[in-house]
C-alpha cells in the first residue's frame, strides 16, 4: 500500500512538473537541423503563405547570373573600377519563412551558399557590436582615433570621426584604402575627377551617404582593434553558438592583406561591390536573423546585448531608415508594415527581414528589390489575427 501511495505522489509531482514547464515553455530555438511545422500549427494561412511563395519566385531579380558581368554593369561610371575580391555566379531564387522559430515554408535551394553583397555590413555592424559590448572600443560616439592609430584618421575632418559615424555612413571620411578611393566610389554624375577629388567635406554625422570604401575602411579598423581575422571573431561569438553550417566563408580582396603582431591577415570587405564580402546559405542567414529578432539571445546565453539590437533600427538623425548598417521601416519604406521591422539589404535581391511584431524572419535571396514590400505584405497577410 506504501509502495502503491509513494508511485501516486511521484506520479503528481511529475504531471505536476509538467504542466509547469509547458507554461513556462521558453522560445524554440534549431539545433543543426531546423525543425519544420505546418502553417496552420504556426496560424499561417498555407493558401495565402503559398500565394506568397510564388510571387517571390515569379519576381526573380534582373541581375545577370553572372555577377562579374553584373557588376561591371553597374559600376562602370566609378573611375578606375576594379574587381578586386572573389565572385560568383548567383544561383536562383532561394528563401525560407521562420515563424516562432520553425521553418514555416522554403523555396529554392537553400543550402546553397551565394554571395550577400551588402548584408555583409549587417554582420560586420555585429562585430562592433561585440566590441562595443565588450567595452573595446568605447562609447560609438568616441573619436575612433581615440583607439585607433592609424593615417587614415589624421587630419582637421577625419580626426573628428566616431564609430557612429562610419556605422551610419555619415561620416564623410576622405581617403584611399587597399587601392580603393572614397571619391570614385558611387561619384555625382556631374563633374569631372577633380571636382570629386576636391569637393568641400561635410561635416561628420550630417549627411548619410552610402560608400563602400568607406565600410572597408571601418572594417580595417575593427581589425586593429581585434588583433585577429574577423571572420574568427563572428565564427567564435556568433555562428558557432547559433549552430551555423561550416560552409560561410567572409573574404576581402587580393590586396588587402596586412600584418598585425606579425601575422598577416586579410581585412574584410563590407559587400561584393568590389568582390569578396560574405558567401553564405539560405538557412545561415535565417539563424543570424532569428538571433536578432530574439535581442540577441540564443538559446540560455546572450551572444550580443539586447541594447546593441535595440540600437540596430533607431536609424539617425541623417537618416532615420538607416542605423549602425541595417534598414528599418520608420519611414515607411515598406508600405503598410510595422515600423518596427528592420533588415539586412545586399545587392541583387538579397535579404534578411525582422518582423518582431509577427514573430518572424524571412531570408529572400534573388528577389526584383522592388518588390520585398509586396513580398512581406503576403507573407505577413498570410499570418491568422489572434
Amino acid at each position: 500500500m506504501q509502495f502503491f501511495t509513494s508511485l501516486r505522489l511521484k506520479l503528481f509531482f511529475y504531471f505536476l512538473w509538467a504542466a509547469f514547464s509547458v507554461a513556462g515553455q521558453t522560445d524554440y530555438y534549431p539545433d543543426y537541423s531546423w525543425q519544420i511545422k505546418s502553417p496552420l500549427s504556426l496560424k499561417i494561412n498555407p493558401v495565402k503563405l503559398d500565394t506568397a511563395i510564388r510571387f517571390a519566385l515569379r519576381n526573380e531579380t534582373q541581375t545577370d547570373t553572372d555577377l562579374r558581368v553584373a557588376v561591371l554593369k553597374s559600376y562602370v561610371n566609378e573611375p578606375g573600377y576594379i574587381i578586386l575580391g572573389p565572385m560568383k555566379d548567383r544561383g536562383k531564387p532561394a528563401g525560407v519563412i521562420i515563424r516562432n522559430g520553425y521553418i514555416a515554408a522554403q523555396w529554392g535551394d537553400i543550402e546553397r551558399v551565394d554571395m550577400c553583397f551588402s548584408a555583409s555590413k549587417s554582420f560586420l555592424s555585429t562585430i562592433a557590436g561585440l566590441a562595443s559590448d565588450q567595452k573595446l572600443i568605447g562609447n560609438l560616439n568616441d573619436k575612433v582615433n581615440r583607439i585607433v592609430d592609424d593615417r587614415g584618421l589624421d587630419g582637421n575632418h577625419n580626426s573628428k570621426i566616431t564609430w557612429k559615424h562610419l556605422l551610419h555612413q555619415t561620416s564623410d571620411w576622405s581617403g584611399c584604402q587597399f587601392d580603393l578611393c572614397d571619391w570614385a566610389d558611387r561619384p555625382p554624375k556631374t563633374g569631372g575627377i577633380d571636382d570629386w577629388k576636391n569637393r568641400p567635406l561635410i561635416e561628420p554625422g550630417q549627411q548619410y551617404e552610402y560608400n563602400d570604401v568607406r565600410v572597408n575602411y571601418l572594417a580595417y579598423l575593427l581589425l586593429q582593434v581585434w588583433r585577429k581575422p574577423l571572420p574568427v571573431v563572428l565564427k567564435e561569438k556568433i555562428m558557432d553558438p547559433i549552430q551555423a553550417s561550416v560552409t560561410w566563408r567572409w573574404y576581402g580582396y587580393d590586396n588587402s592583406w596586412v600584418e598585425i603582431d606579425g601575422m598577416r591577415i586579410q581585412s574584410v570587405s563590407g559587400g561584393g561591390h568590389f568582390g569578396g564580402g560574405m558567401f553564405i546559405n539560405t538557412l545561415d542567414m535565417a539563424r543570424f536573423g532569428l538571433l536578432f529578432l530574439r535581442n540577441g539571445k540564443w538559446k540560455e546565453k546572450s551572444l550580443i546585448s539586447e541594447d546593441w539590437v535595440r540600437s540596430v533600427y533607431q536609424g539617425s538623425d541623417a537618416n532615420p531608415s538607416y542605423g549602425l548598417m541595417w534598414w528599418n521601416n520608420k519611414e515607411n519604406a515598406l508600405p503598410g508594415l510595422p515600423t518596427e521591422i528592420f533588415y539586412a539589404n545586399g545587392y541583387g535581391g538579397n535579404y534578411i527581414v525582422i518582423d518582431k511584431a509577427h514573430d518572424l524572419v524571412v531570408v529572400t535571396r534573388w528577389l526584383d528589390s522592388n518588390k520585398l514590400g509586396e513580398l512581406m505584405k503576403l507573407i505577413v497577410g498570410a499570418i491568422e489575427k489572434e
